[in-house]
C-alpha cells in the first residue's frame, strides 16, 4: 500500500464515524486552546508589568525610606517603615552626585479639590521641576512646576487631564484658582493624558511643590526619591553612590532601600515567566486527557474494523502497513484538533484584548509551538498501542470474527 493510499485509508476511516472523530478533535482542540489562552494571559501580565515599569522613565533608581530585610526588592517594600525621615535635603544632596542626571523628591497624600462649584477627592503628589523629565511626561497646557528652592513651595499646582475635564470642562485651566484642602493655589499647567500606571491614574493627580505637600500633610518625610542615572550602564554605580551618600548623611546607618528599574523588571519578569510556564503545564494536562481519548477511539476503531483489517492482510498487506494506517489516522485526528484549538486560542486571546485593550494578551511563540507539538506527539504516543494491536491481528481469525 502506497503512502497516498495509507492517507486515504486514514481519511476515509475518520470520515466514516463523524461523531467519534468530532469528539476526538474537540478534546484535542480544547487542550490546545487552553494552553494558548492561559499562556497569553500569563505572558500578557508579564508584558503589562514590564510596560508599566518602563513608563516610569529610563535609567531610573528609586530610594525608599526604610531598610528591607533582604536588601533586595519585593512588592512589600512599599510598606517599609524607617526610624529616620527621608528628607528634602537628602534628595537635594543626591542631585550633586557625579553620575546622577536628575533627582525628584516625592511626597504623596489625598485631599479635596474644589473650583467652579465642583468638589472631588484627588491624589496630591508633592515634587519638583525635574519630575516631568524623569517620568517623560508632556504638558497639554501651561508649564510644569517652576524651578525653585525645594524648601519654599510657591502656591501653584499642575493638574491631570481628567481633573481639567471634570472641573473646568472646555475652559482653559491655566491661571484659574483652586482650593486644595485649606490652601488656595493657582493652576500653572495641565498634563497630557497618561492614563493608568502602577495602580495610579496620573490623569487624576494634582502636582504641587514638595514642601507645600509636606506642609499640607504635616510631615517632614518623603514617600520616594526618584533618580535618573546618566546612562543605563551607570545604574548600578549610581545605586552604590546613593547608598553611600545617604549612609554618610544618616550617621553611618543604612536605613533606606535603593532599588533599580532593571532589578524590579527582572524580579517581576522571572516571577511571571515561571507563572506562565506553570499555567501552561497545568493546561497541558488536558492534552494528555485528549491523547487518552484518541487511544480509546482508535481501540474502538480496531474492534469495529477487524474484518477490514483481515481482508487487507489476506490481500497481502503487511503488519507495518496496517500500523502505519492507524498511526496516520491518529496523527490526522491530533493535527486537525491541534490546529482547531490553535485557532480557538487565538480567538480567545483576541477577545481578551478587545475586553481589556491595555492588556497585551498575545500567546508566546514557545507556548504555541509546545502546544501544537505536544498535541501531535500525544496523539501519536497514545495511538501506538491500537496501531500495534491492529497490525498483530491474524487475518483468518479477523475474517471469521467479521
Amino acid at each position: 500500500m502506497r503512502y497516498p493510499d495509507v492517507l486515504r485509508f486514514a481519511r476515509d476511516a475518520a470520515a466514516g464515524y463523524p461523531l467519534r472523530t468530532g469528539l476526538s478533535v474537540l478534546a484535542m482542540a480544547i487542550g490546545v486552546a487552553a494552553v494558548v489562552v492561559l499562556t497569553a494571559l500569563g505572558d500578557g501580565a508579564r508584558r503589562y508589568v514590564v510596560d508599566q515599569f518602563s513608563a516610569l522613565g529610563s535609567n531610573l533608581v528609586i530610594v525608599l525610606p526604610g531598610r528591607s530585610a533582604t536588601g533586595g526588592f519585593s512588592p512589600a517594600n512599599a510598606l517599609t517603615t524607617t526610624p529616620r525621615d527621608l528628607t528634602i535635603d537628602d534628595a537635594f544632596s543626591l542631585g550633586r552626585l557625579p553620575l546622577v542626571r536628575r533627582v525628584a523628591p516625592l511626597a504623596a497624600g489625598t485631599s479635596e479639590i474644589s473650583a467652579m462649584g465642583r468638589l472631588r477627592e484627588v491624589v496630591v503628589a508633592g515634587t519638583a521641576a525635574p519630575y516631568i523629565d524623569i517620568r517623560s511626561f508632556r504638558m497639554a497646557q501651561g508649564r510644569f512646576l517652576p524651578e525653585a528652592d525645594w524648601n519654599r513651595g510657591a502656591p501653584v499646582a499642575v493638574i491631570g487631564s481628567k481633573i481639567q475635564e471634570e472641573i473646568f470642562g472646555n475652559r482653559p485651566a491655566v491661571g484659574e484658582l483652586i482650593r486644595l484642602g485649606d490652601r488656595r493655589l493657582r493652576v500653572v499647567g495641565v498634563l497630557k493624558s497618561v492614563g493608568q500606571g502602577l495602580g495610579m491614574n496620573t490623569d487624576e493627580v494634582v502636582f504641587v511643590p514638595v514642601s507645600l505637600a509636606q506642609s499640607m500633610f504635616n510631615t517632614n518625610t518623603l514617600f520616594r526619591i526618584l533618580i535618573e542615572a546618566r546612562s543605563r550602564d551607570e545604574i548600578e554605580a549610581v545605586k552604590a553612590e546613593v547608598l553611600a551618600a545617604l549612609k554618610a548623611r544618616h550617621g553611618g546607618e543604612e536605613d533606606v532601600t535603593v532599588i533599580t528599574q532593571d532589578a524590579v523588571l527582572a524580579t517581576f519578569d522571572k516571577l511571571l515567566r515561571a507563572l506562565t510556564a506553570a499555567v501552561a503545564g497545568i493546561a497541558a494536562i488536558s492534552l494528555a486527557v485528549a491523547g487518552i481519548l484518541v487511544m480509546n477511539v482508535m481501540l474502538v476503531a480496531v474492534t469495529q474494523r477487524t474484518g477490514e483489517i483481515g481482508l487487507l492482510k489476506a490481500l497481502g498487506a503487511r503488519g507495518t502497513t496496517i500500523r502505519n494506517a492507524f498511526m496516520a489516522e491518529a496523527a490526522m485526528l491530533s493535527l486537525v484538533g491541534a490546529l482547531t484549538g490553535y485557532g480557538l486560542g487565538l480567538f480567545g486571546a483576541f477577545v481578551l484584548r478587545q475586553m481589556y485593550p491595555v492588556f497585551p494578551a498575545y500567546p508566546p511563540d514557545w507556548a504555541v509551538i509546545a502546544a501544537l507539538g505536544t498535541a501531535l506527539g500525544t496523539g501519536l504516543l497514545f495511538g501506538i498501542m491500537p496501531a500495534r494491536r491492529a497490525a498483530r491481528l491474524d487475518p483468518v481469525q479477523a475474517l471469521m470474527k467479521h
